[in-house]
Formats: C-alpha cells, sequence, structure tokens
C-alpha cells in the first residue's frame, strides 16, 4: 500500500459531506482528538463522544432514562451515554445528514482478537456499519505514554482510502497500528481475527471489612489462530486490518446442524 504519508491538516469544509468521530474514551481523551484532526480535511468532522470512559461497555445502548446531547466546541459534541448511544444520536440528531464515513478511536491500546467482542471502539464501528455507514475502528497497539501521531497518519490514509473505494457490505474494518516510529512500521496487511484466553485474570481479595471482591483484568494471555491473525501481524511490526462482517451466522455449522440434527 505504500507509505504511510503525513496526516492531513486541513480545516473542516463548512459545505462538504460530514464525517462522524467517537470512541469509548471520553470527549476529551487525546486519541480522539488526534483522529478528528486527522480525518478533518476529508470532510466535515464532526465528534460525538461520551461524556466519560465507557471502555469495554461493548454494544450497549442505553434505554433506561434519556439522554442528554451536549456542545463542548465548535463541531464537537458529547453525550452521557455508550459508544452506540453516540453513533445513535449523532447520526438521526446532531448531523442534518447521513455522515459518509465513521471512524471511531484512536484507542490507547489494541482491539485485538476476541476483545473486539468487548470493545466500545469496535462497536461504535459496528453500530455505524448497521447505518449502512462505512466505518472504521482505529487502536493504537502499545503503553503509556502514547504517541498518537504515526497512528493518526494511519487513520488519514486507510480513510481516504473506504471513501475512495468503499468497503463490503455489511463490513467494518478493524484497525491495530503498533507503536512505532513511521520508519519501523513494515507496511499494512490484511487479516484474520484471532482467539485469545486470559488465564488467571480474575483477581480475589477483600475489603477492609473482611468481605470478599473479585476484579476483573489482568491475568495471563494465550493467543491462537495462527499466522495471518491480527495478532500474529501486529507482533511482527505490521498494520493489522481485520475486516468485520455483521452477520455473525456460523454458515458451516449451520450447514451440519442441516445435515446432521435430524429435526
Amino acid at each position: 500500500m505504500g507509505s504511510i504519508p503525513e496526516k492531513n491538516k486541513s480545516p473542516n469544509s463548512p459545505g462538504a459531506p460530514s464525517i462522524l468521530v467517537t470512541n469509548d474514551d471520553g470527549v476529551y481523551a487525546p486519541g480522539i482528538r488526534a483522529l478528528y484532526e486527522a480525518v478533518r480535511g476529508l470532510g466535515r468532522a464532526v465528534i460525538v463522544a461520551p461524556e466519560r470512559d465507557k471502555s469495554a461497555v461493548s454494544h450497549s445502548l442505553t434505554m433506561n432514562r434519556p439522554l442528554r446531547v451536549r456542545q463542548v466546541e465548535e463541531n464537537v459534541f458529547t453525550l452521557d451515554g455508550t459508544p452506540t448511544d453516540c453513533v445513535t444520536i449523532g447520526t438521526n440528531k446532531v448531523l442534518s445528514e447521513k455522515p459518509v464515513l465513521l471512524v471511531s478511536g484512536i484507542n490507547p491500546g489494541p482491539n485485538l482478537g476476541d476483545d473486539i467482542s468487548y470493545s466500545g471502539t469496535v462497536s461504535a464501528a459496528i453500530e455505524g456499519t448497521m447505518y449502512g455507514i462505512p466505518s472504521l475502528a482505529f487502536s493504537l497497539a502499545g503503553e503509556a505514554p502514547f504517541d498518537f501521531d504515526v497512528a493518526a497518519g494511519v487513520a488519514w490514509k486507510l480513510s481516504a482510502m473506504a471513501l475512495e473505494f468503499g468497503l463490503p457490505d455489511d463490513t467494518l474494518l478493524n484497525i491495530n497500528i503498533p507503536q512505532r516510529a513511521a520508519g519501523e512500521i513494515r507496511g499494512i496487511r490484511f487479516t484474520r481475527q484471532g482467539r485469545r484466553i486470559y488465564h488467571n485474570a480474575i483477581q480475589e481479595n477483600y475489603d477492609p471489612w473482611g468481605r470478599k471482591h473479585y476484579w476483573i483484568g489482568g491475568g495471563t494471555v494465550q493467543w491462537s489462530g495462527g499466522d495471518n491473525t491480527d495478532e500474529q501481524v501486529l507482533r511482527d511490526g505490521f498494520i493489522s486490518v481485520t475486516p468485520i462482517q455483521l452477520d455473525l451466522t456460523n454458515h458451516a455449522g449451520l450447514d451440519y446442524l442441516q445435515r446432521r440434527w435430524k429435526m
């Protein structure tokens, strides 16, 4: 795909088609500002993001209370809800027209393998895809302190390509970028979703009154799936681009059931 370009710094064009920018880390997260600055030259970029960190909320909608939208500054709005809420309300109420592109991120940390089932970053892109909007989820795979400059350049390039060439129907892109200097990234690879298992990820402890409680997180990760998986390619120094489909049907499993289960 060639070299990674510098991110586009052109200002928003008032008459240009809308690009919806969101995340799960909150409207003030540095990753979303880097993503906004990267894509604002490709159209009228508008941020609609949660008020606070909503990581790992998956594809949840808020249906037990009303939601309020608040404008932070020009083209920046926040919502007291989930990433999916932000996409739904941003698309139908904040924007005056359907966006031509949705970008989510840039998440500080990877979204690989089974993690995408929990990821608010990816779920925002899923919701956009359900509305028929070409949608991309971006994550920076590394450790704090995070530098989003290279990832923002990648986001601009892949967003521009999505606008030019489009995406397959009912398909979003989950993109993981290694936290390396631009010259140290070996290229871009199209990948499969890997599988991972966390060992000892539930921590058991006691509060000052002796009551037992649990904390989910950490543990040792074991990956599987082989070559050309998102995790393997990322570990090899490449950007991983994984197409994710909305149809969760296991078609081989469907064929098995139709052939083997006698109903």
